[in-house]
């Protein structure tokens, strides 16, 4: 139908298959529907869910923190900004605009990141922890010492990594399956979020990502 060379079609359909959006079958060579599009297509239906479930909590958390708050999916490199909620007159951007966070330098980063296996982390480590501002962490290990305090605290902090400057507080949020596939956090000027009211607001932070969670069907076993 697309009038392609045989030869064409076939690399086409060679490399689909590699990366499983294709399977063929041993005996015939006949090609059907990889399980890959079974994944992506679950992650499109979580993802609706995520902005129905989230959008009253993060409404919530704006208005008692009265700080940025944005909504993350991991890509399984970069934490993708799929929400924002600003203070009011503050808002220069389109809520819906999307946008990409190294998941290394960001608390909605790091929040996701903090929870994944060790291929990932690795993918993450090799395509480099480019270096934003001085206080970037650009070492494998000191990014690995990272992750385990915030799988320690329960949130993420970036204090200055990614924007000079800039505070945030990140938390996980699960699926049905208690797989990390998304955060969200507050942001603001260092100045709006002096240290001792850091514990404060990481649990207003926790709690609203939980709740998320919970209504997206995680037990919060993981």
């Amino acid at each position: 139908m697309l009038d392609y060379p045989s030869s064409t079609t076939h690399r086409l359909l060679a490399s689909m298959r590699d990366v499983g959006l294709l399977d063929q079958d041993k005996h015939r060579g006949d090609y059907r529907l990889g399980i890959r599009l079974f994944e992506f297509g679950n992650t499109v239906l979580a993802n609706l869910d995520l902005h129905r479930e989230a959008a009253p909590f993060l409404e919530t958390l704006q208005r008692l923190t009265n700080l940025t708050v944005h909504l993350a999916v991991f890509d399984g490199l970069r934490a993708v900004v799929v929400r924002r909620v600003e203070p009011a007159g503050e808002s220069s951007r389109p809520a819906t605009l999307i946008e990409n966070a190294p998941s290394h330098c960001t608390s909605v980063g790091k929040a996701a990141l903090a929870y994944q296996n060790e291929e990932t982390l690795r993918r993450v480590i090799d395509a480099g922890l480019e270096k934003f501002t001085d206080q970037t962490i650009t070492g494998e290990q000191a990014l690995r010492d990272e992750l385990d305090a915030t799988r320690e605290r329960g949130y993420a902090l970036d204090q200055g990594e990614h924007q000079p400057g800039l505070l945030c507080i990140g938390a996980p949020i699960r699926d049905e399956n208690e797989r990390v596939f998304a955060s969200v956090s507050v942001n603001g000027a260092a100045w709006k979020v002096p240290t001792d009211k850091l514990d404060e607001l990481s649990k207003i932070v926790i709690h609203n990502a939980n709740q998320i969670s919970k209504r997206l069907g995680s037990t919060l076993n993981a």
